[in-house]
């Protein structure tokens, strides 16, 4: 079995140069691969094509990247919470293409299983659909959507083993599980990372195949985009 283990999120981005176009799990700041984040941040690399479902917030996940200046254009379904994110796109400083989530998910989905394209009824009559080909089914009309072509894919797992076998918890599971696998290189940090046999086969989400390297994070932050409690009684 291979050992798939590497020392840290350093070690694991290597490899990743300016102009190349990675995948980011997460939904909102859940389950986003923050150590690699951080990494990235730390490498200055740059003009990257960043593929997510959002931009994190200004001070936490891709945010970061953005106040640095480091990403080119992000393809995403929500833009929210990220001040520096509208500011870098009303200026015209960030290329921005917003992809309805359904169809970001499915063009993640889809690379991970090796389907070039596919049609989908969603965006038709909008934006979305300029240029891109239509055809009826059943009388309806679809558009055609291309899979993603990823240099790498990051994603952010509970539990991993050294073959790169993946746990998710919860909704943690989000855009993580659909990118797994599907850009050329897919780096994985867990919270808990074991030996092989430790994680019960029948739990297993996403299987080793799908994964080059993995490593254990460490002082992972799990913040909460927007807190709200209900009043007590």
């Amino acid at each position: 079995m291979i050992d798939k283990r590497v020392k840290n999120a350093t070690e694991a981005i290597k490899g990743i140069k300016d102009g190349m176009t990675l995948m980011l799990g997460g939904f909102g700041l859940c389950g986003i691969p923050e150590n690699s984040i951080n990494a990235l941040v730390e490498s200055d690399v740059k003009d990257l094509t960043c593929i997510s479902n959002n931009a994190g917030v200004d001070d936490f996940g891709l945010g970061l990247l953005l106040q640095k200046k480091q990403i080119k254009k992000m393809i995403s379904s929500y833009v929210g919470e990220n001040a520096e994110f509208e500011r870098q796109m009303l200026s015209g400083e960030l290329d921005v293409e917003l992809t309805p989530q359904g169809t970001l998910a499915e063009k993640c989905r889809a690379a991970q299983a090796g389907i070039p394209a596919f049609y989908t009824p969603a965006g038709f009559g909008t934006e979305v659909a300029q240029g891109k080909e239509v055809k009826d089914f059943n009388g309806k009309p679809h558009i055609l959507e291309h899979a993603y072509d990823a240099d790498y894919s990051i994603v952010k797992a509970w539990k991993g083993d050294h073959a790169g076998n993946l746990i998710f918890k919860g909704s943690a599971r989000n855009f993580n599980h659909p990118m797994a696998g599907a850009g050329k290189i897919t780096i994985a940090e867990v919270e808990e990372l074991v030996a092989p046999g430790e994680l019960d086969p029948n739990q297993i989400h996403i299987p080793g195949i799908m994964i080059q390297r993995i490593f254990q994070g460490e002082k992972f932050e799990k913040r909460i985009e927007q807190r709200t409690v209900r009043k007590k009684d």
